[in-house]
């Protein structure tokens, strides 16, 4: 009797200490997950004496700059109705950002000084798109511009006068032009022609001699430029022609043909690789499995790293901007748990220097670890994903939050995500994976997942989670998927084709109506059109696909609930469409929450807005499926 008397006494104090456990865990506020970075951006300037960075400022991140050595700031924009976007150093006194206006999404290009003087709209035509021709290739006073000016349909090459503002024509689009590419010493060097399906790329040796035929690949081929060799006839490139796999190869410039491959990985294409602009050499190549990893080709740079490591153990790194001699790095850190922190890193001292926490309200240890999984679709395809379950529960029963990742032209990655870390928190375990269509994992498995939107891709994702379901680590009844953009049409998608298996589904700026994505692509895009035909379908000739895999004619099947979430201004994913699906919706009595912000294009800028969004998805899944 006292030994089961003791027995029922140490259950009991088991049983508290996990009520206590679960407890301590901390329900981090929305605000810390979401809220804009105390700085981030930081960049440094071309002689390397100057630090810019974006910060709030009224809610909205501006631009501030210090010098290197002391820690007065200047205060350089401030925009009080949106962030400001993109930004660059255009030389040692000038930055040049992006600023849309009301999320109407056609970012407009500004100058102004480093002390805050002379603010100036570098292209006042509102009807003109603009795009910057090699971001990292800019010029002190020279910047490159693609302007659709002349024509809305094709992007002409200008090179901008920084200084003056003086735009000059550089190239005439002669209609089939769709990028150009410049080499680190500023000069329009290549050109790539597109008939929708086939791409030709274009060389000179300078930009005063003509463009000639370099090579041609159906658009499945990636071809993409790292920089010119040290001899002007030579091109460093990640490139997957004739291989399934993309790799690190040299390209003669004379014969476009292939002269050698530098570096390439069995089992994923390379991603990246670094290139000195002012040795025009390359330093190393990066690639992911279930991590970004990087094999070295530069012996200081390996040296480089070596020391970083050292300095900033276990943590990954990255370098984000470097000054023109090369000596002075903006370093960026970050892991599955710690959104990281910006730091200054001199060659010349070895000097590491902390700038600034991306976000300091976060506590890596209260986070949760995101995890490799893998498992076999049903054909017996190998599927990759992540797998993050709540701090401090066991992998069996919980309720799961199915997160599909945009694109599809796109993979997870291993990192800082405060969704998934948001969610986690809140008490479910959130699933990424890598479904057919993915990049990274070869061609044959990106292409695998053209004409498959609903379909093969779909059927991915239902495998998983079925997988999840056998392993036990679901809970059936408490599934619910959500996603953004291509994620948010495969939630829509989930409910429509698996009505027994969600529990819920969000859909943030997601697509209902293929018809309707396919017709409205804006007339810049229409050299691509033939490409988006293939790869998603064609109205003209798959009718009964597109049909079947647009959710919007199929809301009878749609039985969960629903949060739908939509920008007013949204140019991809139209609100026209949404109302659309929120009405048939509704007429057929499914519960649906519709969430529309006036001033927001495809993404929510706005901090008041992301927040806002955040505290109906947690109020949402609570509800549906009963988290923490």
């Amino acid at each position: 009797m006292l030994k089961i008397k003791r027995l029922i006494f140490c259950l009991g104090i088991l049983v508290l200490a996990a009520c206590a456990g679960e407890t301590d865990l901390r329900t981090i506020p929305i605000e810390d997950f979401f809220k804009n970075p105390e700085k981030t951006s930081f960049k440094i300037s071309p002689d390397g004496e100057y630090i810019a960075y974006l910060q709030p400022y009224k809610n909205r991140l501006n631009i501030f700059v210090q010098h290197i050595s002391n820690t007065k700031v200047v205060q350089v924009t401030a925009s009080t109705d949106r962030n400001i976007g993109n930004y660059f150093w255009a030389n040692n006194n000038q930055l040049m950002y992006f600023k849309d206006t009301n999320g109407d999404e056609n970012r407009r290009l500004y100058a102004v000084n480093k002390d805050g003087s002379q603010v100036r709209d570098l292209i006042p035509d509102k009807k003109v798109r603009i795009r910057i021709i090699g971001l990292d290739r800019v010029k002190p006073n020279q910047v490159l511009l693609a302007l659709n000016k002349r024509d809305s349909t094709v992007f002409d090459a200008y090179r901008l006068d920084t200084q003056t503002g003086i735009l000059n024509l550089l190239v005439q689009n002669p209609g089939n032009i769709s990028d150009w590419i410049a080499d680190s010493e500023g000069q329009l060097r290549l050109a790539v022609a597109n008939d929708g399906v086939f791409e030709t790329y274009l060389y000179r040796g300078s930009e005063r001699e003509s463009f000639k035929k370099l090579f041609t690949n159906n658009f499945k081929t990636t071809v993409r430029p790292i920089g010119f060799c040290s001899e002007s006839d030579c091109l460093y490139a990640l490139s997957n022609q004739g291989r399934d796999k993309t790799a690190l190869v040299e390209i003669n410039c004379k014969t476009g043909k292939e002269t050698r491959i530098i570096y390439s990985h069995p089992d994923v294409d390379l991603t990246d690789a670094g290139y000195s602009k002012q040795t025009k050499k390359l330093l190393f190549a990066e690639y992911t499995t279930w991590k970004n990893q990087r094999e070295y080709l530069d012996s200081t740079t390996k040296s480089l790293f070596k020391n970083l490591n050292r300095l900033l153990p276990n943590t990954e790194i990255r370098i984000t901007d470097k000054n023109l001699a090369e000596d002075k790095f903006i370093i960026r850190t970050y892991t599955d748990r710690n959104p990281g922190e910006f730091y200054l890193y001199q060659t010349a001292t070895g000097k590491l220097s902390k700038l600034a926490a991306f976000n300091s309200a976060i506590k890596p240890e209260e986070l949760s670890e995101m995890k490799p999984i893998s498992f076999t679709a049903g054909d017996g395809t190998p599927i990759q994903g992540y797998l993050t379950l709540p701090k401090g529960k066991d992998a069996k029963n919980l309720p799961i939050v199915v997160l599909p990742h945009g694109g599809p032209n796109a993979r997870n990655t291993w990192s800082y995500n405060a969704e998934v870390q948001f969610l986690a928190n809140r008490g479910y375990g959130v699933f990424q994976l890598n479904f057919r269509g993915s990049t990274g994992y070869g061609k044959a498995f990106w292409s695998a997942g053209f004409k498959q939107w609903g379909g093969l891709i779909q059927q991915d994702i239902t495998d998983g989670v079925r997988w999840l379901i056998k392993q036990g680590i679901a809970d059936p009844n408490r599934i619910g998927i959500y996603g953004f953009s291509f994620g948010g049409y495969s939630a829509l998608m989930g409910l429509y084709t698996q009505p027994d298996l969600y529990a819920c589904g969000v859909s943030y700026s997601g697509l209902s109506n293929l018809y309707s994505y396919l017709k409205s692509i804006p007339p810049y895009y229409k050299p691509y059109q033939l490409m988006y035909q293939e790869m998603v379908g064609n109205p003209a000739t798959d009718g009964e696909y597109l049909r079947k895999a647009s959710p919007v004619f199929h809301t009878d099947k749609i039985q969960a609930p629903l949060l739908i979430v939509q920008g007013a201004r949204d140019s991809r994913v139209t609100i026209n469409e949404t109302d659309q699906l929120v009405k048939e919706l509704r007429k057929r009595k499914v519960p649906v929450t519709y969430l529309v912000k006036p001033n927001e294009g495809h993404v929510f800028r706005n901090e008041e807005n992301r927040l806002d969004f955040y505290l109906h998805l947690e109020k949402f899944l609570q509800k549906n499926l009963k988290g923490r």
